[in-house]
């Protein structure tokens, strides 16, 4: 193992965090630096100072190492990485929010890293602007991964940044078609950056004010689900807002590479992408079912059909994508429509953009496998590749599909027990959710954390072992 490339890379991401904590300091100081009884200005600056120091000691430390990333440098890069910044993003609500223990911090610093957008804070609207800004610009952060930033401008990793780009992202670095990886994912970040400055443009159109439409932004297209308000993006009752928010949560959760290909007007890759089609076949099929259940549901309030329609889009878009925003409370509605929210957690979004789920590339291989497997049960004789856009899967691509699916369940049903163990007053249909929606990085479950309630009163234990399930996540 090569250790000082480990501490070289982690130096790059605390220096990430360290630039992030500048700019919250800058939001304190401009919003909440008149408040004398708001430590955010102090709060935040330790935190610079903390992330600074840490990133230019790891940087000294590796210096003179060897260059060379190999897979289990990059592998551990990854999961130390989101340990790292999620223990680090703790520190704001440790020293600014006097009500947040140790744990707490934990998990909502996690949740917002790993762009789950589940909360143990509660009166959002009563937060330091600076807080809001962190949670914003955290899952803006972990949008692409703090990885594939860092990636982006790391010119001495090599050949090693295409490994790291591939863990990252759950995506074929070869897809990025160019000899540089670091090129191609500059490509990915400067779309992303293109498609943040559309989507807070569109939120300040919708009649957000600046503040509110830089932490939606933040939130929307990284499909992490932070809101600057208790209820959610209901808060502000805005079709229009809620419309442009469907659009950009779909976005989020549209393979990004697919995204660059589109722009490059290759559209016969557009075209070929079964993963993509399947993706929206499924968010139409689903938001068509959710409409159908709301409108036999005679315990909803009275709603338009236009209303109803975009109630069943939205939430549909919002799980699916594992972004997690609310305008209804879906705890209250038909039994049959919770569990199709629960199979919408599972698949989550494509592989290769901000959403979490199983990603629906992994669903396709796996259903076509289940099918050969039952056609060989009959037909033993018969020899038929599994493909996938016209690309014949090898068999470690299969296996590594059908063990990433064993490997889930088993942590899910570990989990399970686990928070049935710490918690044996929560409800079933809050236990059957609790963990998928911080596995999945989706955020509101149901039940005690559906989204007209939070993770608050969870135990210590709790918040921490979800929080450590985000990261697995």
């Amino acid at each position: 193992m090569n250790y000082l490339i480990l501490f070289r890379l982690q130096s790059v991401i605390l220096g990430a965090m360290a630039g992030a904590f500048a700019l919250c300091l800058g939001v304190a100081v401009l919003y909440d630096g008149s408040n004398r009884t708001d430590f955010s200005v102090q709060g935040f600056a330790l935190c610079f100072l903390v992330a600074a120091t840490l990133s230019f000691g790891c940087h000294l430390f590796s210096r003179g190492g060897d260059n060379r990333l190999f897979r289990k440098e990059a592998m551990a890069t990854i999961g130390t990485g989101w340990l790292v910044a999620s223990l680090l993003g703790a520190l704001p609500y440790l020293l600014i929010l006097p009500e947040v223990g140790p744990a707490a911090a934990f998990f909502e610093s996690a949740s917002g890293l790993t762009t789950t957008g589940a909360s143990v804070l509660s009166h959002l609207e009563d937060l330091p602007h600076s807080i809001h800004f962190w949670r914003g610009l955290s899952q803006w952060m972990g949008g692409l991964g703090v990885v594939v930033f860092f990636v982006a401008v790391l010119s001495f990793v090599g050949a090693g940044a295409k490994v790291l780009f591939s863990r990252e992202s759950s995506a074929e670095a070869a897809d990025l078609n160019t000899p540089r990886v670091q090129k191609g994912v500059g490509r990915l970040v400067l779309l992303y950056l293109v498609l943040s400055a559309l989507c807070f443009g569109s939120y300040l159109l919708c009649g957000l004010d600046t503040f509110d439409a830089v932490v939606h932004m933040f939130t929307t297209l990284s499909t992490g689900g932070f809101s600057t308000r208790s209820t959610s993006i209901a808060a502000f009752a805005n079709p229009a807002l809620e419309w442009t928010a469907i659009l950009f949560m779909v976005i989020g959760g549209t393979s990004f590479l697919i995204l660059i290909r589109a722009c490059q007007r290759d559209w016969q890759a557009v075209r070929s992408s079964s993963e993509v089609k399947t993706y929206l076949l499924l968010l139409g099929l689903f938001s068509a079912a959710i409409f159908l259940f709301l409108l036999l549901d005679d315990r909803a309030p009275p709603a338009s059909l236009v209303e109803t329609i975009r109630t069943a889009l939205f939430q549909v878009v919002s799980i699916m994508t594992t972004t997690g925003y609310a305008t209804a409370d879906f705890d209250q509605w038909l039994p049959v429509t919770q569990v199709l929210l629960l199979v919408m957690m599972f698949i989550g979004g494509c592989s290769g953009s901000t959403a979490g789920g199983t990603k629906v590339i992994r669903l396709l291989v796996a259903l076509r496998l289940a099918g050969l497997h039952i056609e060989k049960s009959y037909r033993s004789r018969v020899l038929r590749p599994v493909e996938l856009n016209g690309r014949h899967l090898s068999l470690e691509e299969q296996e590594n599909v059908a063990v990433y699916i064993v490997l889930l369940l088993l942590v899910m049903i570990a989990g399970t027990l686990l928070v049935a163990l710490i918690e044996p007053g929560m409800s079933f249909r809050g236990l059957l959710s609790t963990v998928p929606a911080c596995v999945f990085n989706i955020g509101p479950g149901l039940g005690e954390i559906g989204p007209g309630g939070n993770f608050a009163s969870l135990h210590a234990h709790t918040q921490a072992l979800l929080a450590l399930l985000m990261i697995l996540g």
